[in-house]
């Protein structure tokens, strides 16, 4: 039994030792994948960081309120302003154009007359207020023939500019002009009242404040954390691409039916096969580990760090090795043709990717497709790899996970079995 096993896993071996070009699929697309987009997510992350985007900066208003605006920006050491083109100052007309060519990220423009109109808007409500209370004898005097209009900051983005990094940028300038305008209303209080000094009688500071706290962990979460675990779940589903499209060479070249004659069962070579290709996915797990581990820092990336959990690890992987294989032996015994099974299946482990989470998170998908991912064995498996990396999840947490992985592997390989079966019964 143990000979005959042996021979079918070195009858596979032997397949994959011809087929270079599967290989590399296998081994060298996964790591070139797993570098780049780390290296891209973390450039991503520091540039967010860094003064190194430009934006264009057009003050209308050249007073105090635009000055202060402009000091805010660039203390946040996040945008580089830019006011001239060619050494030209830039208009509202030109900004716009150098947005829509895509030669900068986004522009604002600062409207005529910001300062002056806003403090009058100021003056008039605070007037308002204060003759509602009546704080004097005298009537404060009101001027209601020349209301102020709302003032309108324009903001041009790069029509290839995401939502969420419009709306950052939203959220960010909203936030600053509403701080400058409280300290503008306080300040028209303290000069109405009669206060002097230059110690203001208001705080201006923001009373809620956001503060984001880590669970205490000495490991914080990063792009390889994040990056490994994905596209090792996406080269060990790959596997499927060469499973099947091997099964599919053995039955158009007659080699499966002269196996079937042999001595040796169906269920053993089907074994065989999953032997090999578990061995392989766990080469490919092992080897991204490697490079997370020895490889990443010496590119300026942050060290892997498995939180003493290799051998959970290890389960987990061997589980998504299962279901991959389950998927490639199913996949191999309903094509008919290499050129069903390969384009099939390299397509169909794409979808996996995308609604299990390895390129968008699911929580940022639409409710169905949420609803959609729960159904995907790569969403269960890089759930279990996120449990334990980054959320420091025990066997029992991932249990159930790694349960279901095992019981699609098995469901595959009953309807390999049933469809088998009534193939050759027709």
């Amino acid at each position: 039994m143990l000979y005959k096993l042996f021979q079918a896993i070195k009858k596979e071996v032997l397949l994959l030792s011809r087929d270079l070009g599967g290989l590399i699929t296998l081994f060298i697309m996964p790591i070139v994948l797993v570098i780049t987009v780390t290296l891209i997510q973390k450039s991503s992350f520091e540039t967010l960081h860094q003064d190194l985007t430009a934006v264009i900066w057009v003050d209308n208003d050249q007073d105090s309120l635009s000055f202060k605006m402009r000091q805010e920006i660039q203390q946040s050491v996040i945008f580089k302003l830019v006011s001239s083109y060619n050494e030209e100052p830039i208009t509202d007309v030109l900004a716009q154009q150098l947005v829509q060519r895509g030669h900068y990220q986004f522009a604002i423009v600062i409207p005529q007359h910001l300062t002056r109109d806003l403090n009058a808007k100021v003056n008039q409500n605070v007037n308002k207020v204060l003759a509602e209370f009546a704080f004097s004898d005298e009537e404060v005097a009101l001027d209601t023939t020349n209301l102020i209009a709302y003032k309108e900051i324009k903001l041009f983005f790069d029509p290839a500019t995401q939502n969420v990094y419009k709306s950052g940028v939203k959220d960010a300038i909203d936030k600053m002009v509403a701080q400058i305008e409280n300290k503008t209303i306080y300040k028209a209080f303290q000069t109405q009242l009669g206060q002097e000094s230059e110690t203001p009688i208001f705080d201006s500071e923001p009373f809620l404040r956001f503060t984001e706290y880590q669970p205490v962990t000495d490991v914080k979460p990063n792009a390889v954390q994040h990056n490994v675990p994905a596209w090792t779940l996406f080269a060990i589903f790959f596997i499927m691409v060469p499973l099947s499209i091997n099964m599919v060479k053995e039955k158009n070249q007659g080699t499966w039916i002269r196996l079937l004659t042999s001595p040796a069962s169906n269920t053993l070579l089907i074994l065989g096969k999953t032997a090999t290709y578990l061995i392989i996915s766990l080469l490919q797990f092992y080897t991204m580990l490697l490079i997370g581990r020895f490889v990443f820092p010496y590119m300026g990336l942050p060290i892997l760090h498995l939180n003493g959990q290799f051998l959970l690890l290890s389960l987990i992987a061997l589980a998504s090795g299962l279901a991959a294989i389950g998927l490639g032996i199913l996949l191999g015994t309903i094509a008919k043709t290499q050129e069903q099974a390969a384009p099939f299946g390299a397509t169909f482990v794409i979808i996996l990717a995308a609604i299990g989470g390895v390129w968008i998170p699911v929580f940022a998908m639409p409710g169905f497709m949420q609803s959609i991912a729960k159904l995907s064995p790569m969403h269960w498996a890089l759930e279990s790899f996120y449990d334990v990396i980054l959320r420091q999840a025990s066997f029992f947490d991932v249990a159930p996970k790694v349960i279901l992985l095992l019981l699609f592997f098995v469901l595959m390989q009953v309807l390999a079995f049933l469809y088998d079966k009534k193939k050759r019964h027709i």
